[in-house]
C-alpha cells in the first residue's frame, strides 16, 4: 500500500509454494486530468487526447517460476476472468511469443482498483506483468519491444510503461511524458453503477473524421501546442473529460458522486476515464482528511484515499523491475 508517500506491499495469501522465488510489484492505478474525444476515425478507433496521471491507489501483483512451461493465474476477485479474457494473461502469453520461449509462471492479483471504473486496473496489471516476467524470465529488456507489446494489448497498457504524468494521443498508445506537477490528495469515489467503455463510447456517438485522408486530422489533433494549452489549463484546476456528458445521463448516481466531492471541498472532480469512478484533487492532506469524513456516503460506495505519483516515485517503487524504463 501506498501511503503519505511511503510504500509497503501488501504480505497477501497465493496460492502457491512460498518457498519458490517469489516478489511482488504494485500495479498503480491512474486518472486522466484530461480527456477529449476528436472523433472517430476510418478505423473504427476513437482519436483522443488526454493527460494522464499515476496515483498511488494499487494492486498486487506476486510472481513465482514454475518447472513447467503452463501460465497459472489467480485473483483473490472471484470476479475476475482467469482465462486469456484477463490482460495479465494476454501480456504474458505475448511475452512468450514475443521471445520464443515457453518457460512458465504463478501469477496472483490481489485486487483493489474498482473494476470498469476508469482507473485503468486491468491495463496497469498487464503492463506491470510484462516488466514482472522479463525479470522472472532472466530476459533482455528492450523498452522499445515492451512498449511494441503494450500498444498491442490495450489503448492504455503503454503509459504504465512510463508512470508519472503524461500525455496520450491518437487511440491513447502514443505516449509523451510530460513534467510532473506539485503532488496532489486524491479522494477516489467508486459508486455502484458501473458503464462499460464500449457502452460509453456508443453513448458518445462521436462523429467520423470528415476526409478519408485522416493523416492531416490526425496530425493536427496530436499537435504540441494543443497538450501545452490544455496542460496550462490543467494547472488551473480546468479538468475536462468528453464522457461526462453522456454517462451522468446515463447514470445520475455517478454525477451525485462528482457532486458531493465538490461540496466536500475538492478544487477540482472529474470522471475518471470513460467511469464510472470520480475523482477528486484537494489542496492537502488535512482539506483531504476532511472530505473523508464529511462525504455523505451512498450504500454500496467505495472511497480511496490516494495521492498523485510523480515518474520518479511510480519507477522507484517497481525497483529494479522499473530499470529499462528509466530513459
Amino acid at each position: 500500500m501506498f501511503l503519505n508517500g511511503r510504500l509497503t506491499l501488501l504480505q497477501g495469501q497465493p496460492p502457491f509454494n512460498v518457498s519458490k522465488p517469489v516478489f511482488t510489484l504494485p500495479s498503480f492505478a491512474k486518472i486522466n486530468l484530461s480527456l477529449r474525444i476528436l472523433g472517430k476515425r476510418p478505423d473504427g478507433y476513437h482519436e483522443i487526447r488526454t493527460v494522464l496521471q499515476t496515483i498511488s491507489l494499487h494492486d498486487n501483483l506476486q510472481f513465482a517460476a514454475t518447472p513447467g512451461g503452463d501460465i497459472i493465474f489467480s485473483c483473490d476477485d472471484p470476479g475476475i476472468p482467469r482465462d486469456r479474457h484477463n490482460l495479465v494473461v494476454r501480456a504474458a502469453h505475448a511475452l512468450r511469443i514475443r521471445y520464443g520461449i515457453n518457460r512458465g509462471a504463478r501469477i496472483h492479483l490481489e485486487k483493489r482498483i474498482p473494476v470498469q471504473g476508469g482507473l485503468g486496473g486491468g491495463s496497469s496489471n498487464a503492463a506491470v506483468t510484462l516488466l514482472g516476467l522479463a525479470d522472472l524470465w532472466e530476459l533482455k529488456k528492450n523498452i522499445t519491444e515492451l512498449i511494441e507489446i503494450a500498444s498491442a494489448l490495450g489503448a492504455d497498457v503503454p503509459f504504465f510503461l512510463h508512470g508519472g504524468r503524461a500525455s496520450a494521443a491518437g487511440i491513447g498508445t502514443q505516449i509523451a511524458p510530460l513534467a510532473d506537477r506539485e503532488r496532489r490528495h486524491v479522494v477516489v469515489i467508486a459508486p455502484t453503477a458501473t458503464v462499460s467503455t464500449a457502452e460509453a463510447y456508443k453513448a458518445l456517438e462521436s462523429p467520423a473524421l470528415t476526409t478519408q485522408n485522416s493523416e492531416s486530422i490526425l496530425a493536427i489533433s496530436r499537435n504540441e501546442s494543443n497538450f501545452a494549452d490544455s496542460d496550462q489549463r490543467l494547472l488551473h484546476n480546468h479538468l475536462e473529460n468528453d464522457f461526462e456528458r453522456v454517462i451522468f445521463d446515463i447514470e445520475p448516481e455517478i454525477e451525485r458522486a462528482k457532486r458531493v466531492l465538490l461540496q466536500a471541498g475538492a478544487l477540482g472532480a472529474l470522471l475518471a476515464g470513460s467511469g464510472s469512478s470520480v475523482f477528486g484533487l484537494f489542496e492537502n492532506q488535512d482539506a483531504q482528511q476532511r472530505a473523508v469524513s464529511e462525504i455523505p456516503m451512498e450504500q454500496g460506495w467505495r472511497l480511496f484515499s490516494c495521492v498523485t505519483l510523480s515518474r520518479d516515485e511510480y519507477l522507484r517503487a517497481l525497483g529494479s523491475r522499473g530499470t529499462p524504463l528509466m530513459l
